[in-house]
Parts: structure tokens; sequence; C-alpha cells
């Protein structure tokens, strides 16, 4: 097999993408090749990276041949390496236009941006596509081919992201995971028809062009973007007594075959016609009934009445005329069609068509439309059963609605057809949605604005079924708005305190997520107020409670406990507590707000909130409640509690809907929660594939810095420095695109890198990523713990003791948020022996009597003991807790202390790329 693709294939690499196609699980392409599992997680993870795809689908589709699967949406295609997505398949030869394929490909090496610019009609669409595939193998790292006509402003980030085949993830919005798949090496975006949104494109295109150093876009449209770096490239109709007369006798001669014609008619057609393809198009198309000289006598009675010059403008109304003229040769049902095909954005199929008709099947429709395809008003999609209006036709068509009188109505069952076609699309399996969602979302969106405002039943439907499909979708801002618009729209109050609650539990999928999420919630309390609904007021206020307290890194400004506290007892007297949901939800935000500081859940609580929510049956609310009972053993010090906690919530994660923004909170939370636990406990094999997991699920999968964070801390205890280091250039990429926002979350990892360099002995690179990890914590005290172990390893490690008795005395310190809280107590206790410190015995002590919650840790310690003592045993059950947990740089670090293996550790450290200890 061949493989493509922006990185160089290994052979290994290329037999275990050949297994992935055979759908061979890792243990089988293990067994197969006869290499470790490990190892095939290291070629599929490479793979991955140097494929720019984000799961184990993607790649088994690349084997296979095919367009790999987007990486969240399963049933979602996009273009392999090399490949551009949507472009348009030639129905048509092409005809001339040689000076501007060459002037296009040349402007390229000139500019990032070029713009093919010309009036409606004059053919750039079909010139940028051929362009395009001309391009194609000079972009290696493939591209998209997006067709703007049917977006309406505010959505050019999700035709582009639909084209592509990515989504958006948790504090990565949707122009992120853009530019992150553009800016993989050699890319090229075409965006077609941008002249009704100017602005949206222009700034797209400039942030676009800013953060993604290969990428090349190529554009088409009436006026020019006008961003720095432009280059214009005009496109004029075709020459006639040339090109002009070879389009014509190509498409007559599609619609008659036997067709002939005096080439001096020909040319004075063409010319009558000035060269606009379009309208020699139309022309062409009505050959076989009229022939040349009739096509030239009607069309002469029509063009003599435009008089005056032929520049653009005149050209411009010349097509209009043309248009004009090839609808007055239809029959009156052909025309009652026509105009009202006209409030379809992009493209439709049968079952639309008949929708926006009055009376008419399904048989008589298609007839209708064959006829009107057949004149080239409108336009098969090559193999597909949808059709579509050119733009410069949909206007004339438009124009033709309103003068009947008919716009109203039309779009009045063009808003019923969108409500239904979005409900059909909800009802149907997961797997087999997207694309056809992706085939209509600008018609629904459409369809949505142009209702009118105010609450109503359509468009209420509609504005919720596109919450839930955006969100399905992975357009996860888009969805909230959507949700926000269904509970305006909302006939009563229920019904929009419903709609909240879905956008408060989407919030969560979008950073930074706790505030919103708990306004949301107050606004679902208050309409359900006044819905009467005391139960749906219990489950809000009661939400918002826990999401105060559970999520308060998300808020800008931390909630009063007497605020939350009052909003408890409202809930209390609000719902009925016989109800299991209001039991259970009550439950945990007694267990949640029980004390004054946040994320400190009572235990007891915590249990009885747990055993509510299994009365209740939702595994939503066991795992929320679980999440109380593992954070209160977690602050206790019982972390292989947490942890055993915290898989029995990852075990619930297959029961629940991933296309239901209810799940969002407890997949985000519980990936991250299990990673964490793991590698708290030190259970670093288990964390690695939990964080690799992680970046596979197709809601916080691809390069999201949250994915990334949780898997750099393992990799860089684990030894694999290299991977953990490549992973960390992306994990902050993203958390700078995300703005930069306060993430103490991320501190760990990030201070994980400064250990890497440290242990390698690049102090400088140590010291930066050392303050960097205190930037993202927010300050020096947050998300502490494990900064301060990575300074007291490296200090172990490099042979500084200045300071050494300073640092074991921070990292006895009780720090808050303290799951790394054994690493910097068993690293401290090592300094305090290293460095010779009188109380080493004393801190050996007092980290022993917490180790036996960390596996890492009991390791550190054994090697501490032998350090002070000389015992080889000690030593020796060190290297065997190392080889446990999989660290092998602190193996090989180990071996050095035992002199008949020091050869062993000197090697294996040369082989990670650092330095032997002081």
């Amino acid at each position: 097999m061949t493989t493509t693709g922006p990185g160089e294939v290994s052979a290994r690499e290329a037999e275990v993408l050949e297994a992935l196609g055979a759908r061979l699980s890792n243990a089988e392409i293990a067994s197969r090749l006869h290499i470790s599992v490990r190892t095939v997680e290291s070629h599929v993870s490479s793979l991955l990276r140097k494929y720019g795809v984000a799961d184990r689908r993607a790649l088994a589709a690349l084997a296979g041949g095919a367009a790999p699967p987007e990486a969240a949406p399963p049933g979602r295609t996009a273009a392999p390496p090399g490949r551009l997505a949507g472009l348009p398949a030639a129905l048509t030869s092409f005809v001339g236009r040689e000076r501007e394929r060459a002037a296009v490909l040349a402007a390229f090496g000139e500019s990032r941006l070029v713009t093919l610019l010309g009036p409606g009609g004059v053919g750039k669409t079909r010139l940028a596509a051929v362009v395009a595939g001309d391009a194609a193998p000079s972009f290696p790292a493939g591209g998209a081919f997006v067709d703007l006509v049917p977006v309406g402003g505010g959505f050019v980030a999700q035709a582009v992201a639909a084209a592509l085949g990515v989504t958006e993830r948790p504090r990565q919005p949707l122009e992120d995971a853009v530019a992150e798949r553009l800016g993989r090496g050699r890319s090229l975006l075409v965006l077609d028809n941008c002249e009704h949104l100017l602005d949206a494109v222009a700034g797209f295109v400039e942030r676009t062009l800013s953060v993604c150093p290969g990428a090349r876009v190529l554009v088409t449209s009436r006026e020019r973007l006008g961003v720095p770096g432009e280059r214009i490239v005009p496109v004029a109709p075709l020459p006639v007594a040339s090109d002009a007369e070879r389009l014509f006798l190509d498409r007559a001669a599609a619609a008659d075959p036997g067709f002939t014609a005096d080439p001096a008619v020909v040319a004075e057609l063409c010319a009558r016609l000035d060269g606009m393809p379009l309208a020699i198009e139309l022309a062409a198309a009505r050959s076989a009934s009229l022939g040349a000289d009739g096509l030239l006598a009607t069309l002469d009675d029509v063009l003599r009445l435009l008089a005056g010059g032929r520049g653009a403008v005149e050209r411009h109304r010349s097509l209009r005329a043309v248009i004009g003229w090839s609808h007055d040769l239809l029959g009156e049902e052909e025309r009652t069609l026509f105009r009202r095909l006209a409030v379809f954005t992009g493209g439709f199929d049968l079952d639309a068509a008949v929708a926006v008709t009055c009376g008419g099947g399904r048989g008589p429709v298609a007839d209708v439309l064959g006829r009107l395809v057949d004149k080239s008003l409108v336009v098969r999609r090559g193999g597909e059963s949808r059709w579509r209006l050119l733009e410069t036709v949909r206007a004339f068509a438009a124009d033709r609605l309103a003068a009947a009188g008919e716009t109203d109505e039309t779009r009045r069952r063009h808003l019923e057809w969108a409500a239904a076609a979005a409900a059909a699309l909800e009802d149907r399996p997961a797997d087999e949605w997207r694309d056809d969602f992706d085939a209509v979302a600008d018609d629904l969106r459409a369809a949505l604005a142009g209702s009118p405002p105010g609450p109503g039943a359509v468009p209420h439907r509609l504005a919720r079924a596109l919450g839930r499909l955006c969100y399905a979708r992975r357009f996860l801002t888009e969805s909230l708005d959507h949700y926000r618009e269904a509970a305006e729209r909302a006939p009563d109050p229920g019904e929009a305190a419903r709609d909240l609650r879905s956008a408060a539990d989407g919030a969560h999928a979008v950073a930074p997520a706790g505030h919103h999420a708990f306004e949301l919630l107050l606004a679902s309390a208050d309409r359900a107020r006044a819905a009467g609904d005391g139960d749906a007021v219990a489950v809000a206020l009661a939400a918002a409670v826990v999401t105060a307290n559970r999520f308060s890194a998300g808020f800008p400004v931390e909630v009063p406990h007497e605020r939350l506290s009052a909003l408890l007892e409202e809930a209390v007297a609000a719902g009925d507590r016989e109800d299991p949901v209001v039991a259970a939800l009550l439950a945990a935000a007694a267990a949640w707000n029980a004390g004054r500081e946040k994320m400190a859940p009572d235990p007891v609580l915590a249990a009885a909130a747990a055993e509510a929510a299994r009365a209740a049956g939702d595994p939503v609310l066991v795992s929320a409640a679980l999440d109380a009972v593992s954070t209160a053993a977690a602050t206790g010090g019982r972390l292989r509690e947490a942890y055993r906690v915290t898989r029995e919530r990852l075990s619930l994660l297959a029961a629940m809907s991933r296309d239901d923004p209810r799940a969002a909170p407890e997949i985000t939370d519980t990936y991250n929660m299990a990673a964490t636990y793991a590698v708290a406990t030190g259970d670093l094999r288990t964390a690695l594939g939990t964080a690799r997991s992680a970046l596979e699920d197709d809601l916080l999968g691809g390069h999201s810095y949250l994915s990334e964070s949780s898997l750099v801390l393992p990799l860089a205890l684990t030894g694999e420095f290299d991977e953990a280091l490549r992973r960390a250039a992306g994990m902050w990429d993203g958390w700078e695109r995300a703005g930069g926002p306060v993430a103490g979350w991320m501190s760990p990892a990030v201070a994980a890198v400064a250990l890497v360099h440290g242990l390698r002995g690049d102090d400088h690179r140590y010291r930066f990523w050392r303050a960097r990890a205190t930037q993202v914590s927010g300050g020096p005290r947050n998300h502490a713990t494990f900064a301060a172990f990575a300074d007291a390893r490296v200090a172990v490690h490099s042979g500084r003791f200045d300071g050494a008795a300073d640092l074991v005395g921070l990292v006895f310190t009780d720090f808050p948020q303290g799951r790394y809280q054994t690493y910097a107590r068993a690293a401290g206790a090592e300094l305090a022996v290293a460095a010779g410190l009188p109380d080493a015995a004393e801190r050996l002590a007092s980290a022993s009597a917490v180790a036996g919650e960390n596996d890492w840790a009991a390791a550190c310690l054994a090697r501490a003991e032998g350090r002070r003592s000389g015992d080889v045993a000690a030593l020796a059950a060190s290297v065997a807790g190392w080889e446990r947990v999989g660290a092998r740089f602190e193996r090989a670090c180990t071996l050095l202390l035992l002199p008949d293996r020091a050869a062993e550790g000197h090697a294996e450290l040369a082989a990670l790329g650092c330095p032997a200890p002081a």
C-alpha cells in the first residue's frame, strides 16, 4: 500500500496503518507484528499526528484508500492529506481560461491570498475548481473547497469546518480547530462566492493566514476582500471568436447531439451575449428547440432594449435579461416551481422541492424539475439527488417570487419543511445523519432567521432541534445560541425552562463553563417559576448550586456561600422530594454546599447523593454524584478511593448519549479526573491509556489543550520525554489561541514540561516553563503542588542544594488541591537525604506515612531510603517499583546507585537524552 502525508511514514508505521485498515485492535496488531501494545500505541499516536486526523476510524479509512471520517462525528467525511474536500465534480468540459489559470498559479508564488474577481455568471466558480484541482498536488496537507452562497453571516467557520471535517471542542473554539487543521503544513482553502459576506470572510481569512503560515487561500468574489497582501486576478468574459463559440457549441451539442449552425451566427450570438459563460449556457440550452437562427432573432429582440455602452454594469443587465428571456419561455407550472425554489439558500432534494410547492406530488414535481434542469435554470449536483440554483439565477427567481406576492407564503412552507427536516434528522441513528445535516444546515439556519420574530410553535421546534443537532455536530457555541433562541421562541415558559437547561448543560463543553452554566440555570429557574413548575425550579436551582461549587474555576468571581445556601433552600421548598430526579439533585447540592469552601463536598452527604442518584437510575446523575464522592475522598487524602470511584464513572460513559448536552459535564470531567487520579496514585500506564482515549473521544479529542495537558503529565513521569515536549507545544499553542485564560488545572502539565527540561539539564527552558506554570495557574499558590515537586526533583538530579531546606519545607506544606502532594513530599524527602539535611529521617518518615496512596512515591521513597542507609535491597525494591509504574527515567537513575547495574542505567539515560545525575 502507499501512504501519503505531511510527515514521512516509516515501514513499521505503514504496517500498523494497514492493520488498522483491517480493523484490528491494538492487542491484535501487537500479536501480528510481534511488538508490544505500548509500541503499537506509540505508532498509532504518531500516525494520527502525521496524517492530521484525530482517531482510529480516520486512519482505518486512509488505509482503505477512502476519505477518512471526521474525528468526532462518525459518518462525516473529510479529505485525506493532499486532497481537497468538497471540490466540485465536473459534469461538463472546461473551455478556455489558460491565461487565468496560469495567472492564479503564478500569483500563489507571490501572495498567500488570491482573489478571482468578476461579475456574476462570468465563470469564477468553475475556474476556481479547475485551478484548485491543478494546484492540489502542491498542497500535501490538503484543504477544502467551500461554497459560501448558502452561508449566512456568522457561519463562515461552520462552513469551512464542515468541509474540513473538524469540530469544536472544550476550550477550543471552532475557528481554532479550523486553524489547527489548516496549519499542519501547506494547505489550500478555496472560499467561493464571498461577496455577501465580505467583512466576515475578510476577518476569517486574515486570522487564518496569520496563524497558518503554510496555508494559501483562493477566493472568488464580485468585490475584493481588502485584506493586506491580497492579489487580484480579474476574470473577464470569454473572448469572442474563440472560447465563447467553443463553449456555445459544446453546450448546444449536449442539448442536441445533431446541432449545427453557421459559424457567423454563433459568433454573433456570443457577441450579443458579451461572452458571459452563464448567458451562453442558458442560450445553448434552448438551441434544440429554437435553432441558432431562432436563438439569434429572439435574443436580438430582448437585448435591443438595452442601450448604451457595454461595460460591466450593462453586461450584468444583459445577463439578467437573458435569464428573464429564458424564464419567459417557461410554461406556467415551470415558472411556479422555479420562483418558489428561490427560498432555498443552498441545495435541495426532491422532498424539499415538493414541500415548498402548493400541491403536486413527487412525480409531477420531479418532472418539472427535470425540465428546469434541461433549460439550465436549475443545476443538478453531480452524483447526488440534489439540485440548486446558481446565485445569479436565484436572485432573479426571488424577484419573480416577490412580484407574484408569494414570498411570505413560500417562506412559511420553507420554515415548516425546515422544522420537519430537522426533526427527521434528530430521529435518525447518530452515524447516519451528519452528512445530511451539513447538506441542509444553511437552509435550516436561514429558515429560522427569516421566520417572524417572537414566540411560535414552528420556529421554536426548529430552534430546539438546531440546538441538539449543532451540539451533536460539535458546533458547540452555535448550539448554545440556538437553545437560547429556542427559549425566546418558546410558546410557554415551561418549554423555555427546558431550553435554558439544555443550554446550561451544553455550556460545559464551551469554556469558561461554570459561570455561563450557572447563569443559564438561574434563568431556567425563572421560567420554571413562571410556568408554576416547582420540580423544574428545584432541578434548575439545585444544579446551579452544584455548578458553583463543583466548577468554581469557571467563575470570574466566586459565588458567596450565603447566596448558594439561599438558592438551595428555595430548591428544597419548591420541589417534590418523592420525585427521584429532584431528590438526587437536591442531595448532590447538599453535599457540595455543606461547607464554605468550594470543591470540598461532605463525604457522608456525597455518599447519600450517590445512593439517591442510583435510585433515579440516570447514569448522568450517578456520575455527577460519584464526582462528589471522589472529590471528598481526594480532599481527605484517600487518593486510591478517589481513583476507584472515578473508574466507576468511566464505566458509565458508555450509557450516556453523546448527542445530548446533558452528558457534556460528565464526559468532559470524567476523562480529565480519571487521568488525574491515575497519575495521583502513580498508575502511570493507565493514566497514559486514559489520556490517549480522551484524545480519540469525539467531544474531547483532536488537539484540545485540555486533552493534551492530560497526556503531557504521565508522559513526563514515565520518561517519554520527546513525546511530552511535542505535545507540550500543541498544548501551549491551544491555550494561547483560546486567549490564555487562567487554567489552574493545566499548571501541573506545564510544570511537567519544566521538569523534563530540568532533568535534561536545560536550565533556561526549565526556568522558562516553570514561569509558565505559574502564569497559567493565576498565582504561585494555585495548583502549585506539582510545580514544587518538579523543583525538588530537579534539585536532586542536578545536585544543586542551595536553598534545599527552604524547598523541603515548602513541599511539606499543605497545598490546596493537593492531588500531587505525595509526589512533592516523596521528592522533598529524597532532597533532604541527598542534601544531607539534619531532618532527613524525619522527612522520610512523614512522607512514608502517605506513600501507600501513590506507587510512584513509594518507589521514590525506597530509593531515598537506599541513598540514606546504603541499603541495596531498598534500591532494588525501588527499581522494581519503577518498572511496575513504567517510569523509565527514574528506573535508570536508580540503576546508577547499584554498582553492578550502573552501566545499564547510563545507557538508558543516554537513550532518553538526559545527563547522568550529579
